[in-house]
């Protein structure tokens, strides 16, 4: 198989070149059952990324969800949303993610995934705008380390240059302003003044820019890149007073937080969040299926709208019917086996464990909420860098190794601050979270004691 994908496939986000490198083997999933994955040599692994956050009940629902398939694929594979045509599953679909919504969001725009969630996001910022006579809105604001996705304009908005500058110039002007992460202060401050600081420096970003050419800020509700960055009390209030002064529209990325990942079926009405649009993707369908969406609110929704206006914009597949189908179903699942009141159950007890992995050397800050935590490592120098050679055998390699030795998959990003992350299914119960903190504490321990 490292062959076979030597010679005929490209992996995403991968050095594909060095699956060449002698004793390189390629780490293949074969079958998956509850929260685990088993490779193909029959080890059985705790999937502690719900695959990449998104398979939010596990693998044990396949045949409910082929069941659901089947029913459709019998009676419509395809039929698109297109030139004043639907299909009941997509009309279904975009009904119940409307009452699941946060209140005034009722309007659904579906796509392939998440970027090109986003990149309907700022189409229909721009489109907005300028029906409403202000063509001049082409700017946007989004947080700094953060990412939004790889096509050319969620690419925009994603703050890495090791993503963004092989493609040259952005194809929309976008201002990054700071994150919510408390460990890159100078100095601490306390939840109000960090608050103040943060919107302040929204502000003023906004004003540099001119406020008449800001068309949106793009946030997510917890910040994925740079490890699970959790907002402070009222700040997302915050963005909402800034968005109505100067007339830019909000958008909430909530591709992974959205549908239990914080224990609510969108992660910002855990910080009293109130976008005029939203996007998600990954957890609609619980990995069974690709498929995204834009959520948009009525006041927008309305302007798009008028009467004589074409909504020039589309996909293909948006809102495929076996999709469609699949994230009905998913969505039925997870509301019969109460999935959001589990994760609501046990996030507390595992904030408890995951903030005991603090005690550690290696370990200079845990955060996240939910099923989403991050640990972040701090090093051998002063500073809390890493060394070349304690990045190479502790980041690079021990911990990795550490983690998948004992079973466990995570993420461990081995770049400016390194990160250990999971995001474990939305059914896992407490004796598997506990099993999870224990092969991070033990993998960690052991790498304190190198360091």
């Amino acid at each position: 198989m490292t062959r076979t994908a030597q010679r005929h496939l490209l992996l995403n986000m991968t050095a594909n070149g060095s699956l060449a490198k002698p004793g390189k083997d390629l780490f293949v999933v074969r079958h998956g059952e509850g929260p685990y994955v088993d490779d193909a040599a029959g080890n059985r692994f705790i999937d502690g990324l719900s695959g990449l956050y998104c398979c939010q009940i596990g693998y044990s629902y396949a045949e409910e969800i082929a069941e659901a398939a089947e029913k459709q694929l019998r009676e419509l594979c395809y039929s698109p949303l297109w030139s004043e045509s639907a299909h009941p599953t997509g009309l279904a679909l975009a009904e119940r993610l409307a009452a699941l919504a946060p209140e005034g969001i009722e309007h659904v725009f579906f796509s392939g995934g998440g970027a090109e969630a986003v990149e309907t996001a700022w189409k229909f910022a721009r489109r907005y705008h300028t029906l409403r006579g202000e063509p001049g809105r082409i700017k946007a604001i989004a947080r700094r380390g953060a990412y939004h996705g790889l096509t050319l304009g969620a690419l925009s908005f994603t703050d890495d240059p090791g993503l963004t500058e092989p493609y040259g110039p952005p194809a929309v002007e976008t201002h990054f302003v700071a994150n919510t992460n408390r460990t890159a202060l100078e100095q601490p401050l306390d939840e109000t003044a960090f608050t103040e600081y943060l919107l302040a420096d929204v502000e003023a970003t906004v004003l540099a820019a001119g406020p008449d050419s800001v068309a949106m800020l793009i946030a997510e509700p917890v910040q994925n890149r740079g490890g699970c960055i959790t907002p402070p009390e009222g700040y997302w209030q915050g963005l909402r007073r800034l968005a109505d002064r100067y007339g830019f529209l909000l958008v909430a990325d909530e591709v992974i937080t959205a549908f239990g990942r914080l224990g609510e079926w969108f992660g910002g009405e855990c910080y009293g969040a109130r976008p005029d649009i939203l996007t998600v993707a990954k957890g609609i369908t619980a990995g069974y299926a690709p498929m995204g969406a834009t959520l948009v609110a009525d006041h927008v929704a309305e302007v798009i709208n008028q009467p004589g206006e074409v909504l020039n914009h589309g996909y293909t597949f948006s809102g495929h019917p076996l999709s469609a189908a699949i994230a009905l179903r998913s969505l039925d699942i997870m509301e019969r086996d109460r999935v959001l009141e589990n994760v609501r159950g046990l996030q507390g007890h595992l904030a408890q464990r995951m903030a005991s992995l603090g005690d550690l050397p290696i370990v200079g800050d845990v955060r996240g909420a939910g099923f989403f935590y991050a640990v972040e490592l701090v090093g051998d120098l002063d500073g809390g860098g890493f060394s070349d050679t304690a990045r190479a055998t502790l980041v690079a390699d021990l911990i990795p190794r550490g983690l998948r030795e004992a079973g466990l998959l995570a993420r461990v990003y081995n770049r400016a601050a390194p990160l250990v992350q999971i995001a474990p299914p939305l059914i896992s119960d407490g004796a598997l979270l506990d099993r999870i903190a224990d092969i991070i504490a033990a993998t960690l321990d052991e790498a304190s004691s190198r360091l």
